[in-house]
């Protein structure tokens, strides 16, 4: 948990204890990082008003080898935020102020969905992608590519059903496992971010598409 503010921070501990989680404290984004390599946790939660490296940069170097879920703390009507937030690296957010039961359900969604995939076919191809489930690899060309753990679910979920339009409402219970506490920006930073990894160019995509007022589709 990387949180400046101390009292904060003292008080999430002591909920996410309560919990059963255990928790490793961080005052700023530096310390932050060399406690995410000390003790490799399951999950950070990063406050994007931080001195220092911002929470956004925190997301950024989390993300040059790291696929850790990451769950963003920022202001409630900040949408600004909340999308530079997801595109920097986040797989999910919580907004202030908010109770800690919001914060655990989002916890355990978020290690829900994160956790490895059940049995799936071997390998599925499409274009020059190459997905295999059960080994959690994707490949371009050839070469693997580095996703996240949610960015490689979404990836999977839009193989497992080729040419078929999932609207971002089911992609939300699928991937994120709720919708009530969801938005259509989660779905679209990250079909956004996987576009720029897989598409040969992510202004104008041929594998992943967007069908107006419907949602997303893969081409196969």
């Amino acid at each position: 948990m990387v949180e400046d503010d101390d009292r904060i921070r003292r008080a999430l501990r002591l909920a996410l204890e309560d919990e059963g989680y255990e928790i490793d404290e961080a005052p700023d984004g530096e310390q932050g990082l060399v406690s995410h390599v000390r003790n490799d946790p399951d999950l950070v939660l990063v406050d994007l008003m931080l001195p220092g490296i911002s929470g956004f940069d925190l997301c950024r170097e989390l993300r040059k080898t790291s696929g850790v879920p990451i769950l963003v703390v920022t202001a409630r009507s900040d949408t600004h935020d909340v999308v530079a937030g997801l595109e920097a690296g986040a797989d999910d957010y919580v907004t202030k102020p908010f109770a800690v039961k919001e914060l655990t359900a989002r916890i355990r969604s978020l290690l829900r969905r994160t956790s490895p995939l059940a049995p799936q076919p071997e390998r599925l191809t499409f274009g020059s992608i190459e997905v295999r489930p059960d080994a959690g690899i994707v490949c371009r060309d050839g070469q693997e590519v580095g996703l996240t753990k949610t960015e490689f679910r979404l990836l999977c979920e839009l193989a497992f059903h080729p040419g078929i339009v999932l609207s971002r409402e089911q992609l939300l219970e699928r991937i994120w496992g709720y919708d009530y506490f969801g938005d259509a920006r989660l779905v679209d930073a990250h079909i956004r971010r996987l576009r720029t990894k897989i598409e040969t160019d992510p202004a104008d995509p041929n594998l992943i598409v967007t069908v107006r007022g419907l949602g997303y589709k893969l081409v196969p």
